[in-house]
């Protein structure tokens, strides 16, 4: 799962927005660097990140892919499904796609303030452009998710080979959208299922 996804279960297990989104770029314990909630939001993107990777049907899905771009599969799958969600949004959300991002971004906004400690300067850079320039509304068209692969593989040598998954997406779009129904349910459940736990 991808920004779309993660904001969406944050709401979905009402969790905080921020950390779901900061799950990306804090590594390590997160405990005492921001407050509770933000830390249980990044628990909660942490264990989608490994429920989805470790999920059968993601499993059965990367033979899909050409065995020198099989380590990127997770990569590319995530995006695709964001695309899916965003292209599906109404099955989904009472909202709109436009509407539910700017309540993300306002929600955001809200729980950063009394934050004392900084956050990542690349979170600060990425969300700044994610909303800027809409992102998530994108994500409903597949051109922009291969441009986003594109970006992504730009960024690293050793991800240049992630600008050729976006083909495979194309070629098996059809099945990957059918699984998606099957998987991202699962996933919402589960994820609620994590945050009754803690």
């Amino acid at each position: 799962m991808n920004f779309l996804a993660h904001l969406h279960i944050a709401e979905f297990t009402h969790s905080s927005f921020t950390g779901s989104f900061l799950g990306d770029f804090v590594k390590g314990n997160p405990d005492g660097l921001f407050n509770a909630e933000i830390v249980l939001g990044i628990r909660v993107h942490r264990f989608v990140d490994s429920y989805t990777d470790q999920h059968v049907i993601v499993k059965t899905l990367k033979p899909l892919f050409p065995s020198e771009l099989r380590r990127f599969a997770p990569i590319s799958l995530d995006m695709f499904w964001d695309h899916c969600l965003a292209k599906h949004w109404s099955q989904f959300h009472d909202s709109s796609l436009a509407e539910f991002c700017n309540q993300a971004r306002l929600q955001i906004e809200v729980e950063t303030k009394s934050e004392v400690n900084s956050l990542p300067p690349r979170f600060e850079k990425v969300s700044h452009l994610v909303w800027q320039e809409q992102w998530l509304e994108q994500y409903v068209e597949i051109d922009n998710i291969s441009f986003a692969l594109q970006r992504m593989a730009s960024r690293r040598p050793r991800m240049a080979p992630l600008t050729d998954t976006g083909q495979v997406l194309l070629e098996h779009y059809e099945l990957l959208t059918e699984q998606f129904f099957e998987l991202y349910p699962d996933v919402l459940q589960n994820s609620l299922q994590f945050i009754k736990a803690q």
